[in-house]
């Protein structure tokens, strides 16, 4: 694990919601980039058997914040960046147990930020994707 991931596992161990409740883990985060996964539980699905929407944004949400994040982790500084808005698209039903969040940084600027995220199963079926806009609190 990179010292990078190392701090971000860390820093949002402390996002209760994500980490414990929703039992995502943040398998890597590098510079504007971060990749989190979970497994497939039974409380994750919903009364027609399909995972709740919910779970695929929780999902996204915390690879954002750590990628977003991510200069403040390498500058041992205080997080700044939150989400402003996001929007999801709903591709598919994951045929697998495990769901993965990959981020692609589109603009990290002074003030705001755009990021994708493409929520994926182990086996390569594109479920969601989530675009993100960020603000940096001062």
């Amino acid at each position: 694990m990179t010292n990078l991931t190392h701090k971000a596992v860390s820093v949002f161990a402390q996002d209760l919601y994500a980490t414990e409740a929703t039992g995502i883990s943040i398998e890597e985060v590098r510079t504007e980039y971060a990749k989190c996964a979970m497994t497939i539980m039974p409380h994750h699905r919903n009364a027609m058997g399909g995972v709740m929407g919910g779970v695929f944004f929780t999902l996204a949400d915390l690879a954002f914040a750590a990628a977003s994040n991510s200069h403040c982790l390498e500058e041992d500084s205080p997080l700044a960046w939150v989400s402003l808005g996001s929007s999801i698209q709903y591709l598919a039903q994951p045929k697998g147990n495990r769901l993965i969040a990959e981020t692609q940084c589109v603009r990290q600027g002074r003030n705001t930020c755009v990021y994708n995220i493409m929520v994926h199963d182990e086996n390569g079926i594109n479920t969601a994707i989530v675009t993100t806009t960020g603000l940096k609190m001062k």
